[in-house]
Order: structure tokens, then sequence, then C-alpha cells
């Protein structure tokens, strides 16, 4: 039976929808799960129709502490997209055995925690690949094309082609240097094919040489890429490793007509030194959809007129959810069963005997 949860209602009871029977899981425990995120009505109706009709959802109703807590408290699994999952947070997780991010980034879970709890932790690798990828593009032509400037604009009745062709680029021809060659990389790689670019990537891990060769792509050292690119496209995780990793030093490195991109986390750039940069006038743009601190309130990158700014909703389509919320459903009862997980999204690996545990129970 599916609940609608509304954070921490007075009564303590929460409120039933309505909605056709659903098929009962017979081979699956009864286990509740909380959605720790506020997501549209649509979604909602998304994740209600991918779960078994025995299990138990509980939806937050404010992106506040509390009203995670709220709906965790009782909760046997979690799905999670954006929402933190610090330490104070899962402490009030008394029956919590496993996360399932909703995406593939998982800086923002405690997993020291999740370790200590033997609290499972699974991502969706690949999940949000294709509409990221479609995302980036974007970016890239808006920042090249100062798509919000020009619609400003046009709707304030100012109608001049003129001044668009002295300071507008177009990508055919350029050199795009992608930072982080996974899933995501890869996916921008095959999209701009079309625009008749020169890619560069760099990563940890070279790819195959059949891998660059049905790309398109030829390999750089980081340094060699940040200065010769057109074009800087972020796709990294953000690890200790890769924090900062676009420093002062390598903002100056770029071209003075370049662009950067951050379709990824916020915190691999120091934007203190990106902002200078492009109010200075050394870098043409940026297009950011991944701030340090989110949201970014009193960020300078929101002022500049050279940047094109959205709200970390790079992966948020509505075509894209229906297969990450089947994944997170059976990737759930892969972990109820006591099965391997895929290997691609173990995080934090589950404790098969303890999951079977649970079904006995």
């Amino acid at each position: 039976m599916h609940y609608y949860g509304s954070g921490a209602p007075a009564n303590g009871c929460m409120k039933k929808r309505h909605k056709p029977v659903r098929r009962m899981d017979t081979d699956m425990p009864d286990v509740t799960v909380a959605v720790l995120d506020k997501f549209d009505p649509q979604i909602m109706k998304a994740i209600e129709g991918a779960v078994p009709a025995n299990w138990t959802l509980r939806f937050t109703a404010e992106n506040t502490l509390a009203a995670r807590a709220a709906v965790l408290r009782d909760a046997d699994i979690a799905f999670v997209m954006a929402a933190p999952l610090p330490k104070e947070l899962l402490a009030e997780a008394r029956r919590l055995r496993f996360i399932q991010k909703l995406g593939a980034g998982v800086d923002r879970i405690d997993l020291d925690v999740c370790r200590q709890h033997g609290i499972a932790v699974a991502r969706l690798h690949a999940g949000n690949s294709i509409p990221v990828a479609e995302h980036t593009i974007l970016l890239m032509l808006a920042t090249y094309r100062q798509l919000p400037q020009i619609d400003r604009r046009t709707r304030s009745g100012i109608w001049s082609k003129e001044d668009a062709r002295g300071t507008h680029r177009q990508l055919q021809h350029k050199t795009v240097g992608l930072v982080g060659f996974g899933a995501i990389g890869k996916e921008v790689a095959k999209r701009l094919r079309g625009f008749e670019v020169t890619i560069l990537y760099y990563d940890q891990i070279r790819a195959p040489s059949n891998v660059e060769q049905n790309l398109g792509v030829k390999y750089a050292d980081l340094d060699e890429l940040v200065r010769a690119a057109d074009i800087v496209s972020l796709h990294l995780p953000l690890t200790p490793q890769t924090l900062g990793i676009i420093n002062a030093e390598r903002i100056r490195a770029m071209r003075s007509s370049a662009v950067l991109i951050n379709c990824a986390r916020g915190g691999l750039v120091d934007e203190v030194a990106l902002a200078e940069a492009l109010k200075d006038g050394r870098l043409f743009g940026a297009g950011i959809d991944a701030f340090s601190v989110e949201p970014p309130v009193g960020s300078p990158l929101l002022e500049l007129e050279n940047t094109v700014v959205t709200s970390h909703l790079a992966g948020a389509t509505l075509d894209n959810f229906s297969g990450i919320v089947a994944r997170a459903v059976e990737n759930a009862k892969t972990v109820l069963r006591g099965d391997t997980l895929p290997e691609t999204d173990v995080v934090v690996a589950h404790d098969r005997k303890d999951r079977l545990q649970l079904i006995d129970d």
C-alpha cells in the first residue's frame, strides 16, 4: 500500500493517495521506502508506479532536515536524488539498511557513517548520462551565443542582429576539452561529433584505442588540454583528489577566448578565480550548472553577463526518470534478496547475510 508523507504530520498519520491497485510482489518483504527529495507530482507518480504494492512509500514534503528525518526514521530503504545525508540525519535512521542514489554522485552522503552502521549504498552508473550530456551541449551553445542576454533584449524590444555578429561564436572547428571521460564524457563526445570539432579528453584512466577511434577523441594531459581547448567541459566526480582541480593557475592558462562548462560538481573549480577571470575578460564565458555552495546565494558568478547558469538540473528530465526509478527499485530488490548488485553501482557493499535476515524477519 502506498502512502504520501507530509514530512512531519502533526497527527502522526500518513495521507493515503488513491491510485490504481498495483501488483503485489510476494517475493519481497513489506518494507518502507523514504523518498528524501521534494519531487514534482509527476515524478512521485512514477515512483509509486514502479515499486511493489506491498511497499510503503513516504515522501518528504519539504526540503528540510526535519522533514527528511521524519520520513527516514522508520524506513528500511532510502531513495535520494540531491538531498544531503549527513551523519545527523543518518542518526535518525533506526532501521535503514540501504540507500539508493538516484544518480551517480555520492559526495553528499556520509559514507563513513554508512560503513560504520552497515548501511549499503548504491548509485546508478550512467543513469543521467544522456540528459547531462545534452545539457552540456546546451550550455556550450548558450554561452557562445549569449542566449540569456539575447532573450532578455528581444523581450524588451531591442532587435539588433549586428551586435550579435560582432561577439557571438560557433562550435564548428573549435577544440573541446573533456575533463573526465566516464559515461557522461563519452556521451558528450558522441554528440559533439556532428559539430565538426576537435575533441581532446583527460581522464586518470585512458580509454582503449578503439574507443578513442570510434568517438573521434584524442587523449591529452590535463594542463595541455587546458591550454589548447576553446571549451573546457568538466565531467568528474568530486573527491579529495579532484577538489579544486581547475584552480587559479589552470584558469590563467586557459585561452582568453575560452569557455568553461561545469555540469559536474562546483567544488572542482576555484569559483573566485573563475569570477575574476570572467570579469576581467580573460575568458569569453562560462556555463555553470553546479556550484560549490548550493543554492549559490551571493555568488559573483550570478552577477556577470558572460555566464549562463542553471540550478544543478542537467540530469533532470521527465523522459529519463522512468528508467532511473526502475533501476533503483531493482537494486533495492537485489539487496533485499541478498543478491549481488551491479559492480558499477556499488558504493558501500551490502552484507548479503544481513539482507537475507531482513527478509526472514
